[in-house]
């Protein structure tokens, strides 16, 4: 990596533009950045940070964003940092701006305008600059894969920062691993020891997991096995806890089986004894219920004889019931005429009550001429309900003449209102249509005016690009002139050379012997010969080609130039020397114009449709108004029509009705009294019927009930039972008999009689005996059903812990394979005897490379005194790994970093850096690094060691580099001619470079 030039604006203490031209500082190999205390040294460097990296270094992180502007620059200048650098072999460009509150265009205030990044690479083969990205992020993943480091590698690397070495320099192990971390990024191997510690973590818990499980399964062998099985005194993870399981578990399945085969035995000699008990519970059974029989038999009997009374009286009530049933059809017939007269007699009662007063007590033959005449009358009423129908159509027909009668007052109010407005509204939308068209006419001519309007800014904005395009042709054939200059002198150079040393040219083609082209000498004593810097003909022919080929630029160049004059003048005799703001003001003028013109003429075919349609509705309204005046006159005879036709009808209804109040009402009236006296006579004829059936119905009733030997109808009624009493006096007699014959046959029962000669049967006993033998056989199933269930759960169980043991013995080995690596990577193991992390291992062995690369120089600058070397012994109790120390040769001892004087721990420090920074290049992937900063602490240096200690550094040109000192110190400024000065003023800092060509 190669800086070439700096561009800063408004950045730290510099309120202007300011450049530094890192190539011409560099020419010189060794240059010096010094300047008085706060004038802007540091920021220099910072500058270059922000510009690679979007941020400074990070003891200055505070000035980011806006804070990095200067108080010193003007409002509307804008911060910003341009670097122009080589790296991997590209030449890019990084441009960076911070945000800042630039001033408002428009009012007062500030407003924030985001921060922006631009990144150009140089085309050699178009010799012009080519935009990459504007993309913060890709602009910074660009740099840092090209560059290989992060920025805090580059400010260890690049800006050498003496005083944070010379802290690493005496720093303890932790800190000096935290510095080496973050430049070397052994994050991957602390990730490495972290995966390793959470993957034993991980495995630990699946292993405890395991052994829980285990001793889950041995507690639930433990309950299953009752006391048979001693518990395991172990917890998850320890060893041997698999074993101890399985032994325990072996032990209590023997026992469930010994605990099983008793139970059996057990249950056998239970189910025998309940056999001879359930036989003798037989027996006794039988025995109690043929007593209880013979005595239930006794007891029959003597509740048969108590009862031969009752039995004797059911016989005689049934012989009554059966001599009584001869008289029962004269009965019902008598009931049924009896009940037949009442109600033919209410009924006549009821009709005679609707009669008038003077009918009531009249026959059938008089209400029956009292219907005919009312019927009559009746069917004289049919004309007048044809003259009420007629009336309530008249009646009907007058309420539509009104109706139609006020819907004409309301068409002929509406249209003559709406015609008092007619002339207003026509004369309005006439006008409306002539403005319209005015519009349309004037919207016509702004048009042809916009267009041209268009076509003058279109021609000055092409001006104004081709003003700038002029310039920059201008410039390209300015260049193109002075490459064709300096390609025809260095030409003419090279052929005034070759001219010069044409002799020792024509010298080589000399042969003695032959003539010399010039003289004709056939000897040549004294040929001249070439020196050194010779030129011969191919390299004058490749001069001339190179001037050529720059005039033949040189044309091109000029020509396009002409070209884009021309085209110039015609787009500035298109657009006239007005500005291009002032004819776009125009352009948006007459586009507000023809707008305002377009939108009005738009109205016009609207605004005829609505005058079209109000004429139309003039014409509809002017037509309704005189068919409304010619209905208004019809309907005046048709009143007149209607009102005598219906006086005639009121006069004759009027007789009809007599004193009801319609026709309708006096027929219905007619009909009600006619329906009554019709209903009144047919009442009077059945009851007369009926009351001549009751009267024969008694005659027969005596008769039969004389013959059944019954002295009267009543008694003969009264003995007559129903058919459900009858059914159970029978039923009560055959139970009696059933009863005496089933009781006679118990008591002649031979076993029957025999049990009762036995003692009685004492079934409790029997009972209780049979219930104890069943509770004991219960007792012993149970006991061998849980014996059963206890070896089989026991087998069950044994069997899930053993495939649990099977399946955690990798898990196991697992673990075990990973908490030995866990503690060898963390430095807790055994195995590790320097207690050194993975991490430190690495960076130790990357610290001894720097200690190697840094020796080299320490033993120049100290005058081969001073070594410094890698230690990885243990400090206290602290881990191993990266001790740092120095071997001084005058003592051959070797001794602490913080034993140094001030002036040797500064370049002691110096080397240090440098090694480091040749290591990290190397990690980074052998990016070369062509510019170095070192940052102070030369001061602390006598004159003897500041010589070494510049020879090293300017030994560093050797491999084509640059180095930059950042320095105070007046006795640098004599030494070293290629200079920097940041000179500090009240309105900022400004830069002055000396010593350069």
């Amino acid at each position: 990596m190669r800086l070439h030039r700096l561009d800063i604006t408004a950045f730290g203490p510099f309120g202007g533009s300011l450049t530094v031209d890192f190539d011409e500082l560099s020419a010189a190999g060794l240059f010096l950045l010094h300047g008085p205390t706060g004038a802007g040294k540091t920021s220099i460097l910072d500058a270059v940070c922000y510009a690679l990296y979007g941020a400074v270094p990070g003891a200055r992180q505070s000035g980011q964003g806006m804070a990095l502007r200067s108080d010193h620059a003007a409002p509307t200048t804008r911060t910003g940092v341009t670097l122009e650098l080589t790296v991997a072999g590209r030449r890019l460009e990084v441009t960076r701006q911070p945000p800042w509150q630039r001033p408002k265009k428009r009012g007062t205030g500030t407003t924030l305008d985001k921060a922006q990044t631009w990144l150009r690479a140089y085309d050699p083969a178009s010799r012009s600059w080519k935009n990459l990205s504007r993309s913060h992020q890709e602009i910074g993943e660009e740099i840092t894969q090209l560059l290989g480091m992060s920025r805090e590698q580059f400010c260890q690397v690049v800006l050498l920062p003496q005083g944070d070495f010379a802290r690493f320099l005496r720093a303890d192990a932790e800190a000096r691993g935290r510095l080496l971390g973050r430049l070397f990024d052994t994050r991957r191997f602390a990730d490495m020891e972290k995966h390793l510690a959470e993957r034993r973590r991980a495995t630990e818990s699946r292993v405890r997991d395991g052994d829980a499980e285990l001793l889950a399964d041995a507690h639930r062998m433990q309950q299953a096995a009752g006391g048979a099985m001693e518990p395991a005194d172990l917890v998850p993870g320890e060893p041997g806890l698999a074993e101890s399981v399985l032994s325990a578990a072996a032990v209590a399945r023997s026992t469930a089986r010994e605990q099983l085969t008793v139970a059996h035995c057990r249950l056998a000699a239970a189910e025998s004894a309940q056999a001879a008990a359930d036989r003798s519970l037989d027996d006794v059974r039988e025995r109690d219920r043929l007593q209880r029989r013979f005595a239930e038999a006794r007891q029959r009997a003597a509740r048969l004889a108590e009862r031969a009374g009752a039995r004797q009286e059911a016989q005689s009530r049934l012989d009554r019931s059966r001599k009584a049933e001869t008289v029962a059809p004269a009965l019902e017939l008598r009931e049924s005429a009896d009940a037949e007269h009442r109600r033919a007699a209410d009924a006549e009662a009821r009709t005679r009550t609707l009669l008038p007063p003077v009918l009531r007590d009249a026959g059938a033959a008089g209400l029956a001429a009292a219907a005919r005449r009312a019927t009559e009358e009746l069917g004289g009423l049919e004309s007048a309900r044809r003259a009420e129908r007629r009336l309530t159509e008249l009646i009907e027909e007058r309420a539509g003449l009104d109706r139609q009668e006020r819907a004409d007052d309301d068409v002929l109010d509406e249209s003559e209102a709406w015609l008092t407005r007619w002339e207003e509204t026509r004369t309005g939308l006439q006008a409306r249509i002539e403005s319209a068209q005015e519009a349309a006419a004037r919207a016509g001519e702004l048009a042809v005016q916009r267009d041209t309007a268009h076509k003058r800014l279109t021609a000055a904005r092409l001006r104004d690009q081709l003003a700038e395009d002029t310039e920059d042709a201008a410039e390209q054939a300015r260049a193109a002139r002075e490459r064709a200059l300096e390609a025809k002198q260095h030409w003419l150079d090279l052929k005034e050379q070759r001219l010069a040393g044409i002799a020792a040219e024509l010298a080589a083609g000399l042969t003695d012997g032959d003539p010399c082209a010039v003289c004709g000498a056939t000897e040549h004593p004294a040929p001249a010969r070439k020196v050194a810097g010779h030129v011969d003909r191919e390299a004058e022919e490749r001069a001339l080609a190179a001037h050529q080929g720059a005039e033949e630029h040189r044309a091109d160049e000029e020509g396009r130039l002409g070209a884009v004059r021309e085209a110039l003048a015609a787009a500035g005799a298109e657009a006239g020397d007005t500005p291009t703001a002032h004819l776009t003001r125009e352009v948006e003028e007459l586009e507000r114009r023809y707008a305002q013109a377009r939108d009005a003429a738009s109205v016009l075919h609207s605004v005829r449709e609505q005058l079209r349609q109000a004429e139309h509705e003039h014409e509809r309204r002017v037509a309704a108004q005189r068919e409304a005046a010619v209905r208004t006159a019809a309907r005046a005879g048709q009143r007149e029509r209607l009102d005598h036709e219906q006086a005639a009808l009121e006069k004759e209804l009027t007789q009809a009705r007599g004193d009801a109040d319609s026709v309708a009402a006096r027929a219905a009236q007619l009909e009600r009294r006619a329906a009554q006296f019709t209903d009144a006579a047919d009442a009077a004829r059945i009851a007369d019927g009926t009351a001549q059936r009751l009267k024969e119905a008694d005659g027969r009733l005596a008769d039969a009930a004389f013959r059944a030997g019954f002295a009267t109808p009543r008694a003969a009624a009264e003995a007559l039972i129903d058919a459900a009493a009858h059914r159970e006096l029978q039923d009560r007699l055959e139970a009696w008999r059933q009863e005496e014959a089933a009781v006679r046959a118990v008591l002649a029962e031979p076993g029957t009689a025999a049990a009762a000669q036995q003692p009685p049967a004492d079934l409790t006993a029997a009972q209780r005996t049979a219930e104890d033998a069943d509770r004991r056989t219960r007792e012993a199933a149970s006991a061998r059903d849980a014996a059963a269930r206890r070896c089989a759960e026991l087998d069950r169980l044994s069997a899930r812990a053993t495939a649990s043991v099977r399946r955690l013995a990798p898990l196991r080995e697992e673990y075990d394979r990973v908490a030995r690596l866990a503690g060898l990577t963390a430095g807790t193991s055994a195995d590790n005897e320097r207690r050194m992390r993975l991490e430190s291992y690495v960076l130790a062995a990357r610290l001894e490379q720097v200690a190697a690369a840094a020796t080299a120089r320490l033993h120049r600058m100290s005058s081969g005194r001073y070594t410094l070397v890698h230690s990885d012994d243990r400090t206290g109790r602290g881990r191993s790994g990266l001790g740092l120390h120095v071997v001084d040769a005058w003592t051959g001892r070797e001794r602490d970093t913080a034993t140094l004087s001030g002036g040797e721990t500064f370049f002691a420090s110096l080397a240090l850096a440098l090694g480091l920074a040749d290591v990290v290049t190397d990690e980074a992937g052998g990016v070369r690094l062509d510019t170095l900063f070192i940052d102070e602490g030369f001061g602390s240096l006598d004159d003897q060691t500041l010589d070494e200690v510049l020879d090293v550094l300017d030994s560093l040109r050797e491999r084509d580099r640059s180095v930059g000192i950042v320095s105070h110190v007046a006795d640098l400024r004599r030494r070293i001619h290629a200079q920097l000065e940041v000179v500090k003023g009240r309105s900022g800092s400004t830069l002055r470079q000396h010593g350069v060509t």
